[in-house]
């Protein structure tokens, strides 16, 4: 396996989650289209995906990117395009942090009934939903598989072990599973 393959997977369950985000703004979008002052926001599941995003999306998967791949392709005479492209996914993750922030920061105010409190976490949700999808992309298709070139077998060989460390250190099991049982209750809920 290169060590792109367990980032790629990693992306695949990122991708659940925001399918989820996707869907929960569709459902508080509709609730508003009856009527906005009963509209329903579930904080639980804002707590649930901000929680993910932190710990699963950010820690695990963008340190494992920050920390192992990038650093070492920062040794690397990158492309200049490769090397653009590289600065662009860390600003990326710089923008997914904040904006996770903003979502909890939001939800907060919407349980203090501040106004336009319900309009940010709708807004960052949406962010959120557009962009990671963008984001997911631009690493599988356009950036990790030529930068595997720069590296020998050795190389690669280290990196996945380096990376099997990393896990050993996070929590997939419990990301996997909240995310699984999130699934199962809005499929639940939405009758499908």
């Amino acid at each position: 396996m290169q060590p792109i393959g367990p980032l790629m997977i990693e992306h695949r369950l990122i991708e659940r989650l925001i399918a989820l985000m996707q869907r929960e703004l569709s459902r508080v979008k509709d609730n508003i289209s009856v009527d906005r002052e009963f509209a329903f926001m579930d904080p639980v599941f804002i707590d649930t995906a901000v929680d993910f995003m932190k710990t699963y999306a950010d820690r695990t998967h963008h340190g494992k990117e920050e920390e192992i791949l990038f650093a070492e392709l920062a040794k690397k005479d990158l492309a200049p395009e490769h090397r653009q492209l590289m600065a662009e996914l860390i600003e990326d993750h710089v923008w997914s942090r904040n904006t996770t922030v903003s979502l909890f920061e939001a939800k907060n105010d919407f349980l203090l009934d501040r106004a336009g409190a319900l309009d940010d976490v709708l807004l960052h949700l949406g962010e959120m939903a557009t962009f990671y999808p963008r984001h997911i992309e631009k690493e599988d298709k356009h950036f990790f598989i030529p930068c595997m070139a720069y590296f020998s077998e050795g190389e690669r060989v280290r990196m996945l072990e380096q990376m099997a460390e990393f896990d050993r250190k996070m929590i997939h099991e419990k990301y996997r599973a909240i995310v699984e049982a999130l699934e199962q209750s809005k499929s639940c809920r939405s009758g499908k």
